[in-house]
């Protein structure tokens, strides 16, 4: 590391700097990393043995990198903690906007500054925050934009004729030189804008307009992309795949606790509603299996992906519901309770692409399908599998919870109710309470109340009890004296739900 004291070429000679290639760069100091067992790509979780160790090869080798995935797979936040792998800071030849390397000059002005100046050439310092540049690929993006060209006001003001290299104005990526370069979306990129990117990638050189000019740029590429069979905007030419030396896949997390890690340290949470709100690991489960359900469901498009900004949403919405509940009825804190689930329906109708046959049902009775088949898959990590008492209902422990509903007894939970109102609710239901006391007597109260209701949740989910949406809340019955009930005279069916389509609030 040398002292960002030196301000002349001069000075820096004398302190024995030597010049290295961004990737070089990028490379020595990753190497530093592993051997002191440090970790390279902070926050970043479930790629520890797939995705990471692939890009850490991809830059041992100096590789220009596309990291392919669905979208929210951490593709962007990947390219920018490669930063943290150059040096902190880099001297340039001050002035110089394609940030020359003092010792190794690629520009007129460079070059010039240097015959003019010699060992006086004045030397600034580059921090490796800015030694980043990123792009989003848009169908408006233009050669100019990228690579540069004639700047008919430099060459008047200058009074040069338009043959002469100092009238060029450069784009992006030659004022990244000495940086770490980022495409977003490459598909979205012009087919004859990708071709212009042919020569950079291969002989590491641009070509401007009729310019002879050859201008050796150093450069780490990194493309982000979605798969091409799901983008029906563009697709990567072929030579221009050709030329990117790693393309490294990425995928979402592969189990629920990767899920959770990754929500709880994404989502942004107010102080104040940490403080009022507790949350229990099993809402927290059920937020990262609502998506797990969403990429397995036939009504979403699997090729377009599940992000994980779902989760993050879903995770944000929750909270934010239970803190309304909470405000509403003047209270300092609350739990979280199953029907604040209600308020997570628009992150994920906001998050799916649907499928034909989704949009027939319809954005939101999608999502609060998903929320019901999330509940019904984690239902049984809690409690016996209701489906193996179908054939000894004497012997099932949720007997006497759905006889009492079948002698035609009903709960309602309503959306915003009082913590007082809402725990009588629960605790008139005979067998519930004991039910709870069975299978998790160690829990604190309030996780014992989430669980009561989730319990009634889980038996809707397997048809021993119905669930019915009320406009403020939901109503649980017995379920065949819900299908036989016919809706009174005047009432809109469609405010009726369809008992058997379980997981609809």
């Amino acid at each position: 590391m040398y002292s960002t004291s030196i301000k002349t070429l001069g000075e820096l000679k004398k302190a024995g700097y030597t010049s290295r290639s961004t990737k070089e760069e990028l490379r020595e100091n990753l190497i530093d990393r592993l051997r002191k067992k440090e970790t390279v790509f902070e926050g970043i979780w479930g790629y520890e043995e797939t995705v990471i160790p692939d890009l850490e090869r991809a830059i041992l080798a100096g590789h220009d990198v596309n990291l392919l995935g669905l979208r929210g797979q951490a593709k962007t936040r990947l390219a920018r903690l490669m930063v943290n792998l150059l040096d902190e800071y880099i001297p340039y030849i001050e002035g110089s906007e394609l940030n020359d390397d003092p010792l190794s000059p690629i520009s007129r002005f460079g070059r010039d500054k240097i015959a003019e100046l010699g060992d006086a050439t004045p030397i600034a310092w580059l921090h490796r925050d800015e030694r980043y540049t990123e792009k989003l690929a848009t169908p408006d993006v233009s050669i100019a934009d990228l690579i540069g060209d004639v700047d008919p006001i430099k060459a008047a003001t200058l009074k040069l004729p338009y043959s002469d290299e100092r009238v060029i104005h450069f784009g992006l990526i030659p004022r990244s030189n000495r940086s770490i370069f980022v495409i977003n979306e490459l598909p979205d990129l012009q087919a004859r804008i990708q071709v212009a990117l042919f020569n950079i990638l291969q002989e590491g050189d641009i070509q401007i307009r009729g310019f002879k000019i050859r201008m050796p740029l150093d450069i780490q590429f990194v493309f982000t992309a979605n798969p091409e069979d799901y983008t029906n905007r563009g697709s990567i030419v072929t030579p221009l795949k050709d030329r990117i030396d790693s393309q490294i896949i990425t995928h979402y997390p592969k189990t629920l606790a990767i899920g959770k890690r990754i929500t709880q340290q994404e989502a942004r949470l107010k102080d104040i509603q940490r403080s009022i709100v507790s949350v229990n690991e099993i809402a927290k489960d059920l937020i990262e299996q609502i998506a797990f359900e969403a990429r397995k469901s036939e009504y979403v498009d699997a090729k377009s992906g599940v992000s994980a900004r779902l989760t993050i949403s879903a995770y944000e919405n929750l909270v934010a519901a239970a803190e309304r509940r909470s405000i509403i009825n003047g209270e300092k804190n609350t739990a979280i309770r199953v029907t604040d689930f209600i308020g997570v329906v628009p992150a994920i109708t906001g998050k799916v692409e649907l499928v034909y046959e989704g949009e027939q049902e319809g954005p939101g009775i999608v999502a609060q399908n998903l929320i019901g088949k999330a509940l019904r898959t984690q239902f049984v990590n809690y409690f016996p599998d209701p489906d193996k008492f179908r054939k000894q209902k004497e012997k099932s422990p949720y007997k006497k919870v759905s006889d009492w509903f079948g002698e035609g007894n009903t709960v309602d939970l309503l959306h915003n109710m009082t913590q007082s109102d809402f725990e009588k609710a629960l605790k008139s239901v005979p067998g519930l309470n004991d039910l709870i006391n069975d299978f998790h007597k160690n829990q604190d109260a309030a996780t014992k109340l989430f669980l009561m209701e989730f319990a009634l949740h889980g038996l809707a989910e397997y048809s021993l009890i119905s669930k019915h949406s009320l406009s403020a809340g939901l109503q649980f019955k017995d379920l065949l004296s819900s299908m036989f009930t016919l809706p009174r005279p005047g009432e809109d069916d469609d405010d009726e739900n369809d008992e058997l389509a379980r997981g609809k609030f």
